[in-house]
Formats: structure tokens, sequence, C-alpha cells
């Protein structure tokens, strides 16, 4: 991300490093009344989980339709909403059992998720974030991301906290924190070296951020990781 200098530069401070599934493709992570709920990506293997985040251990699962890729995910009241690749399906789930109850069809591609309280944001892997109504899934607009007035493109997945929208760029080991009043980026994240190098080899990117409602921490992993790490975002 070419950003100026001016913009706030953060670092991801460990706090404690916690199991992940070393065969999760992780594409939407979400903490919420002590469950980690997580979405993963892959023809025939997409799922979407529940979690004890100390452990690890899998409370519920279930799995998509093979011909779905799974993406983004976030949490609505009782329910939850999954995002797919480029099959232009949202499906709504009973956040209890995670039960399907019913599908919507959207434009594009499906990247990342995020509920703001009052309103979706949803990310398309372009330099544009896409609101929606919680309830119908219908578009209510769109706001396009710069940093520095230079395009932000490749945003993944999402987190929305306290008005802002934080976005894993996809690729990169950068967090990038949005205004989405403006599309401006308030301040990018480094979170490279989380892993050992030992520990990388074999994963795939950086991928899912997760807040610790109450706290100002987050959980962040990525896709084929074999932690996930409890982090605050600190001054770099």
């Amino acid at each position: 991300m070419g950003h100026p200098g001016s913009l706030p530069h953060l670092r991801a401070e460990v706090i404690r490093t916690l199991p992940h599934d070393r065969s999760s493709f992780t594409q939407g992570l979400e903490l919420a009344d002590g469950l980690l709920y997580e979405g993963t990506g892959t023809h025939g293997g997409s799922v979407l989980r529940a979690t004890d985040p100390a452990t690890g251990h899998v409370v519920r699962e279930v799995g998509l339709p093979g011909e779905f890729f799974g993406e983004g995910i976030t949490i609505t009241g009782d329910r939850i909403w999954q995002l797919t690749w480029q099959e232009g399906v949202a499906f709504e789930r009973d956040r209890r059992t995670l039960a399907e109850l019913r599908r919507v069809e959207y434009e594009g591609e499906g990247w990342g998720l995020c509920f703001d309280g009052s309103r979706l944001v949803m990310s398309d892997g372009s330099d544009e974030l896409t609101f929606r109504d919680p309830t119908t899934f219908a578009e209510r607009g769109t706001v396009e991301v710069r940093a520095g007035g230079e395009p932000v493109d490749l945003l993944n997945e999402l987190e929305c906290v306290d008005g802002q929208v934080w976005a894993n760029v996809w690729g990169s080991e950068e967090i990038a924190r949005i205004d989405p009043a403006s599309g401006q980026v308030t301040a990018v994240v480094d979170a490279s070296g989380l892993l050992s190098p030992a520990e990388r080899r074999g994963t795939d990117v950086l991928n899912g951020i997760a807040a610790v409602p109450g706290t100002d921490e987050f959980l962040l992993t990525g896709k084929y990781w074999p932690h996930v790490f409890r982090v605050r975002f600190v001054p770099a």
C-alpha cells in the first residue's frame, strides 16, 4: 500500500498465541459470546464453524454445498451472513445452529463482510466498500477507499469496530483502518513477523481479523496458519 508518511503506522503486539486448524483456508473471523466463528474457502471444503478460541475445539460446523467457495462472514444478532467468492450468493444462517435459513443473490465477487450495528460493509477485492441492509442484504451505497489520494484495492476480510473498518489487504501483511464515511485510510498496521520462518512454510496469506468485545484487542490469523494471535495494535 503506497501510503504517505503522515499516516499513523501501527504494529501488532502479541498478547497470547492460540491454536488454529492448519487445514482452514480462513475467509471470515468473528468473536461473539466467547465463541470464535470462522468461515473458510475452497471448492468442496468450505465450512462455517464455531470454536472455543482457547482450545480450538470445534463446537459446531456446517459445510457449504460443493459448488460454493465460502468467503467473509459476520454476525447480526442471532443470524450469521456468509458470502461466497464468485457464486453471487450470500447465505443467511441461524447463529446458534449454523443452519441455512435462506440465500440472497448479489452482483460481483464476495470477499469480506462486517456489521457496524446498523449496516453491513462488504468488500469484493476492489478499492470499493459496499454498504448493505443487514436484514434484506440490499445495497445501500458504496465508498471508494483511498490512502493519500491513491486507491487501496484488494480489500479482503473486514472487521467493523467503533465506527471504523479494519481490512486485510490481500497478499500483504498489512491491515488498513478505514473511515467508512469518507473512505480514507486512517492508519496502517504492519502485521508481519507473527509466524516464524519455519511456521510460515506451507501457509498462505494473513487473513482473518476479529475484535475481542469489550477490549481494544483483536484476534488475527491466516489461511492454513497454525496459530491465532491475540494482539493489540500499538504505535510502530
